[in-house]
């Protein structure tokens, strides 16, 4: 579908690799931290933590608690390819050193993210790449432009405009 020049431009987006945690929580269970959200600076695994529910204000005695955990880019880089339930339980062994207090979860998800954040993005190419003109077929995202909520904005812009011009 697409031409050699075309998959060369593509290959050139490099992106950042990190796992996320996700612990679950019975219904009953308190988390007692005074914060919705943390970003950790200290810390060779752990990014970021968050306690999902009360950070997007949707707290519920029906609904258990989240907890949402972000390696570090180098971390993920350095376990990309590390048996999963060994790096579940080196980030859950950072995890405890920075929140203790933590009960242990009902459920616990480890996913891999391979293609993290876009760390160079695809050059040449603001927003959105035209691969073929009939049928109309164009990718986009911020693989185009910056991982961040703009960089997202700018290649939908860009895609509309691309597809407004061939209507």
């Amino acid at each position: 579908v697409i031409n050699e020049s075309q998959k060369q431009q593509l290959e050139c987006a490099s992106y950042s690799s990190r796992y996320a945690l996700g612990l679950f929580y019975e219904a009953s269970t308190r988390i007692d931290v005074p914060w919705a959200a943390q970003y950790i600076t200290d810390n060779p695994c752990i990014r970021f933590i968050s306690i999902d529910n009360k950070k997007r204000n949707t707290e519920s005695p029906e609904i258990g608690p989240s907890v949402v955990v972000h390696t570090t880019v180098t971390f993920g880089s350095e376990h990309l390819d590390s048996d999963p339930a060994e790096v579940q339980q080196l980030i859950l062994s950072h995890l405890e050193r920075i929140v203790p207090s933590l009960p242990k979860p009902a459920s616990i998800k480890c996913p891999k993210w391979r293609y993290s954040q876009v760390t160079k993005a695809v050059p040449n190419f603001p927003g959105r790449m035209i691969l073929h003109t009939q049928p109309l077929l164009i990718c986009g995202g911020d693989g185009f432009t910056q991982s961040n909520f703009s960089g997202c904005i700018d290649s939908a812009v860009s895609l509309a405009e691309a597809v407004k011009s061939h209507l």
